[in-house]
């Protein structure tokens, strides 16, 4: 039904943008060609019973449009103002309005799907420009908390995701392209860059892939920039995207492209590298010296997430010399009652935590607390007195979960804590060996990624040391005048 509708939406703008040949007889009067352009509009918007119909039969006049979508306040004051006119006033009320004449069935059709309605006098049809704006109110972001920097984030209404911008970066130089995405719900796209700062090559690179995305429709930023990324099957993200309109100007004030999807309360950034991810607002908000001490502490938990339970396994599998003397009494006697070997007792306890910690995003709020806590408490406990696994290990796991929510960016946590279990998994197999082996897969693997054609590890491969000051440390707010 689809392809037949386009097939007939395609003909008809042919047949009538074609200019009529000199002596035609055959050509079609004006009035016909809005008749055929209602009767196609009445042919592809049939069988919706949620569509309502506004008639005027004194004044020929019909009003269609969709009761949820549309402004009702507004669309009343029209009917009220209507109901007043005769037949010659409503021409001049028409052509003086804020309404606006259609050309085409897909105009037509765009209007109404996007909360506005339309308008058929005479055959002839009018936008009216009553979308309904309403949208949630701002709130604080629940992903991105911080406590320095500002308390609001994006909704998912677009009008009040440029404001937002708007607000914070009251410039000309800010600019702002429109692209329609989807197939069949054409959802909107805009770009935001500044002028003077972004890469060209990169702005339009990035118009092409918005451009080649053939689905249907997408339904959030999240899920649009994984049709547009360089490498599918890499865990790590490639594109930032936040609800926080503060990260979202600094990243603009970079020479970056932010990316706003219409219902989505999402904004994605590009290009960035990997330690974009490791950044937050706080670190700008504090002295340098403490922003710097603060990220340097990230990296430090992303390698305690990685490593820490791996190096369990490699020791306690290969390895017991690296163990300190007056721990190894202990460390024997709590493995002793366990009878499973150390690479599958930290992949049931990984697992578990994985599990308790998707049972408390999902549940409510109040609800997932409680089971991640108490949760986490008994079956560990439980777990040990079974004898299933050792107190040692409990403690390793659980340095390794809170390590990984030290990162910043929920993304990169999440893949992070993926990579975990290779890591897990080849220590079982070759120890220590099998780590040093799986982090150097691991840097080839970051180094091959790119991200609209930046180096995802930059500044680091390629080097540049100039740049370390905004990857590795926080500088100086005043020393701070390059662009990455």
């Amino acid at each position: 039904m689809r392809k037949n509708r386009n097939r007939l939406l395609r003909n008809f703008k042919l047949k009538f943008t074609e200019e009529p040949e000199k002596g035609n007889k055959d050509t079609i009067p004006e009035g016909k060609q809005h008749q055929t352009l209602m009767d196609q509009f009445l042919m592809n918007f049939k069988d919706l019973a949620d569509l309502t119909l506004t008639e005027f039969q004194h004044l020929n006049l019909k009003i269609y449009y969709f009761e949820h979508l549309i402004d009702k306040n507004r669309f009343e004051q029209l009917l009220t103002k209507i109901r007043r006119l005769t037949k010659e006033q409503l021409h001049e009320y028409i052509t003086q309005s804020e309404f606006r004449l259609v050309q085409d069935a897909a105009q037509v059709e765009e209007a109404i799907l996007n909360g506005d309605g339309i308008l058929f006098i005479n055959d002839s049809p009018y936008e009216l420009p009553y979308k309904n704006g309403e949208s949630r109110s701002i709130t604080a972001s629940e992903t991105e908390s911080v406590i320095l920097g500002a308390h609001d984030a994006f909704v998912e209404s677009m009008d009040v995701n440029l404001s937002l911008i708007r607000r914070r970066l009251p410039s000309s130089k800010l600019k702002a392209i429109s692209i329609q995405i989807g197939n069949l719900g054409r959802n909107t796209v805009y770009l935001l860059y500044i002028e003077d700062l972004v890469a060209k090559d990169d702005l339009e690179d990035l118009k092409n892939r918005l451009k080649s995305v053939k689905k249907d429709a997408i339904a959030d930023t999240n899920m649009l920039v994984q049709y547009i990324d360089e490498h599918p099957n890499s865990p790590f993200p490639q594109f930032y995207t936040t609800e926080r309109p503060d990260v979202t100007v600094y990243k603009l004030l970079d020479g970056k492209i932010v990316g706003l999807f219409d219902n989505s309360p999402y904004a994605f950034c590009t290009p960035v590298s990997f330690f974009d991810f490791m950044e937050s607002m706080d670190d700008f908000g504090q002295r340098w010296i403490v922003g710097t001490f603060i990220r340097a502490t990230r990296y430090a938990a992303i390698l305690v997430t990685l490593m820490f339970t791996a190096l369990y396994v490699s020791v306690t599998t290969f390895h017991y010399e690296m163990i300190p003397q007056a721990l190894l009494p202990t460390l024997i006697e709590s493995r002793s009652r366990v009878p499973f070997p150390p690479v599958i007792e930290a992949l049931f306890l990984e697992f578990l935590l994985e599990l308790l910690r998707e049972a408390g995003a999902r549940l409510p709020s109040k609800v997932g607390q409680t089971i991640g806590i108490v949760g986490g408490i008994v079956i560990g406990q439980a777990a040990v007195e079974a004898g299933i696994t050792s107190n040692i290990l409990i403690i390793v796991v659980a340095a390794s979960a809170i390590a990984s929510f030290v990162v910043p960016s929920y993304l990169m946590s999440t893949s992070i804590r993926i990579v975990r279990f290779g890591f897990i998994v080849i220590s079982g197999f070759w120890g220590n060996i099998g780590i040093i082996f799986g982090m150097g897969l691991l840097i080839i693997h970051l180094a091959g990624l790119t991200n609209l054609n930046s180096p995802y590890l930059l500044p680091l491969s390629p080097t540049y040391p100039k740049f370390f000051k905004y990857a590795l440390i926080r500088g100086a707010l005043k020393k701070n005048t390059e662009r990455r």
